[in-house]
Parts: structure tokens; sequence; C-alpha cells
């Protein structure tokens, strides 16, 4: 089954599926839980649209390639097109909803990956790496600074954050995007996972 962008009503969201474009080490703590550096500017990156699989059909994680680790994100569905330099207003006007995705990673393959200095494709972009339930309407959130993330794995709470915890908030972080590259509608942006 493809992927179709939804709210989380049912209605359906009549964009295309774009790129999708990620930031990492987006949270000091989990830079620092990875033994990394914490970045100074933006640390982005994109997925296929082919890595991208519905939450409510189901996935399937690979389980011939190793450890697979799951980062929740915060997930922003752009529903206009942006350019060079947008003001706040028009970041905020272009985004159509906001959902809790998985950003799936084979960690193992990531790592032999990183020591040869290679792109983390292999490990980030493989079918299903990107998990994406409905969406809830942008006009909900009257504050992007106070967004919720919470994961919860048999019950147990494995990671919770919030927005205001991120080191390149969403309006600045989609405004660094749009002075790099056009986003257009359809486009998912995965912000980062915290701890």
């Amino acid at each position: 089954m493809s992927y179709q962008h939804k709210y989380v009503d049912g209605t359906n969201i009549h964009f295309p599926l774009g790129k999708v474009v990620c930031i990492g080490r987006n949270y000091a703590e989990h830079a620092k839980e990875l033994g990394n550096a914490v970045p100074t500017e933006p640390l982005l990156f994109m997925k296929p649209g082919s890595a991208v699989v519905a939450l409510e059909g189901g996935f399937t994680i690979p389980a011939d390639r190793g450890s697979v680790h799951y980062e929740a994100e915060i997930v922003v569905l752009i529903g206009k097109p942006l350019s060079k330099n947008p003001s706040r207003e028009e970041v905020l006007d272009a985004i159509s909803g906001f959902a809790p995705g998985l950003d799936l990673t084979l960690r193992d393959v990531q790592s032999r990956l990183r020591e040869k200095g290679l792109p983390w494709e292999l490990a980030k972009c493989f079918d299903g790496a990107a998990v994406i339930p409905p969406f809830v309407p942008a006009e909900t959130f009257p504050d992007l600074e106070d967004i919720g993330i919470r994961l919860t794995l048999n019950g147990k709470v494995v990671q919770d954050g919030n927005s205001n915890m991120m080191l390149n908030p969403i309006v600045p972080m989609i405004q660094h995007m749009a002075a790099n590259f056009s986003l257009q509608a359809g486009d998912l942006i995965m912000t980062g996972t915290p701890a």
C-alpha cells in the first residue's frame, strides 16, 4: 500500500509525497547520548519518499542488518511552497500539520559507514525508515515551542521531550532549510529526537 498524507479524522490531504528533510542532533541531550558534539548549526540530511510508511498500515523492521534504533520525532507537513528567506508568518502559514513520527536507523550499518567517513543513506533511507501517522492540523498548536513528544515501548516511557528543548526551533529551522533549498507542499520535516 502506498503512503498518503492524512489528518487524524481520516481525511486525505491531497499533496504528493515530497522529500523528507531531517535534522540530526537537534536536542543537546541526544547528541551527548550518542557521544557526538552538539552542533552549532543545523545538521540536515534527507530521506527518499520510498522510506515513508503509514503507521496505521503496519511496517516491517529489517531483521538481517543488525540493530534498529527508533527515534521519536515531531514531523511537520508543509502545505505551501517556501523558498528563499521566508518570514516567520510565511513559514507558519505554510505548515499544514504535525505528527509524531519514527525515524528508524540501522545503527550497526551507520557505525560502519561513519568509521569509513561514508554517508548514512544505507542506514537511514531503507524502505520503512520513516514511519508517519496521520497529522493533527497546525492550528491545533498555538505555540510551536511547546509541543510535547513521548514514545512508550511496552508501557515504558523510552523517550520524552518537548519542542522547547530543540537547539533549532521549528520556525527558524524551516527558514534555514528554505534559504538553502525550496520546500514544496507535501514535503515532510523530521525535527530531531530527544534523548
